[in-house]
C-alpha cells in the first residue's frame, strides 16, 4: 500500500443529500458526509436506520439521489477512487472445497489459478494475511474458516488493492474481544499510515470511542449527528435513540 508520513488529509469523499427510496419507502434522505483520508469514521445507530443501505449506495449498489464526489488530488488529477468493501456476511457452500489462496489469487488473477501457482501472487497475499495476523490460513479450506477467520480473510482482501476508501458492513460481528482488539488496532494503524479513508458500521460503542476519528448517529432514515466521540455520545440526539448514558465517554 502508498505508505504516508501521518494523515494525509487529502478530501476523499463527500455526499451530498444523498437519498435512497425502495418502492415507496424512503429508506435514506438528505445524508451529507464529508471524510478524508487518514480518518477513521464510524456510523452507529439502531437496527433499521439504513447504515448498510448507505454503504451500497457509495459502492454504487443502489439507485440514489443527490451527488456521491470520490477524489484522489495527491497526484494533482483527479482518478477515479478505489474502493474496498468488506460485507456483514458471506453464505459459501460448506462442500466448496477452495482454499484461502485459491480465492483471493482468483480474485487477483486473470487466469485459472489451478493452471499455476504464482510465488509472486503466494507473498502478496501472505502480506496482506499478515495485516491481520491470519497467514497461517492461507491453504485453509474457506468452507472450514470460523467467523472470525473469514473475516479476517474478507479484510485482508479488501486492503490487497490499495484503495483509497475501505468501507467495512459490522466487519468484527461473530468474532471475540481478542479479535475485535487486533481488528480495532489493524485499522487505525492503517489508517494513520497509508492513504486510506475508513467507513465503518459498528455497534461497538466503546471501541468506537477509543479509535474513531468521527462518529456519525444515523437513525430513522438520517444523520442525526456527527463528529467526535464525546460530541456524539453527549448529545440529546444519542440519548434519544440510545438512552441516557448509553454511550458514555471518559
Amino acid at each position: 500500500m502508498r505508505k504516508i508520513i501521518g494523515p494525509c488529509g487529502l478530501h476523499c469523499i463527500k455526499v451530498q443529500h444523498l437519498g435512497v427510496r425502495i418502492g415507496q419507502q424512503e429508506i435514506l434522505k438528505d445524508i451529507n458526509l464529508h471524510i478524508h483520508c487518514g480518518s477513521l469514521n464510524a456510523i452507529v445507530g439502531p437496527n433499521g436506520a439504513g447504515k448498510s443501505t448507505l454503504i451500497r449506495a457509495i459502492l454504487g449498489d443502489l439507485p440514489h439521489s443527490g451527488v456521491i464526489e470520490f477524489r484522489d488530488t495527491g497526484n494533482g488529477r483527479l482518478t477515479r477512487m478505489r474502493v474496498g468493501y468488506v460485507p456483514q456476511s458471506l453464505n459459501i457452500d460448506k462442500d466448496t472445497p477452495v482454499s484461502v489462496y485459491d480465492m483471493i489469487a482468483c480474485y487477483q488473477s486473470r487466469f485459472p489459478v489451478f493452471l499455476k501457482k504464482s510465488r509472486r501472487v503466494r507473498e502478496r497475499i501472505l502480506e496482506a494475511l499478515r495485516s491481520f495476523e491470519a497467514e497461517e490460513l492461507l491453504d485453509k479450506q474457506v468452507c472450514n474458516l470460523s467467523g472470525g477467520e473469514l473475516q479476517r480473510v474478507l479484510l485482508s482482501m479488501a486492503i490487497m488493492d490499495e484503495p483509497h476508501l475501505l468501507l467495512l458492513d459490522e466487519p468484527v460481528s461473530g468474532i471475540d474481544q481478542k479479535g475485535m482488539g487486533l481488528f480495532y488496532r489493524t485499522i487505525y494503524h492503517l489508517k494513520e499510515n497509508y492513504d486510506l479513508a475508513v467507513v465503518l458500521i459498528s455497534h461497538d460503542l466503546d471501541y468506537v470511542a477509543r479509535y474513531a476519528d468521527k462518529v456519525i448517529l444515523l437513525s430513522e432514515g438520517t444523520i442525526q449527528k456527527q463528529g467526535l466521540a464525546k460530541e456524539v455520545y453527549g448529545s440529546p440526539e444519542f440519548a434519544a435513540v440510545f438512552g441516557e448514558g448509553g454511550g458514555a465517554v471518559g
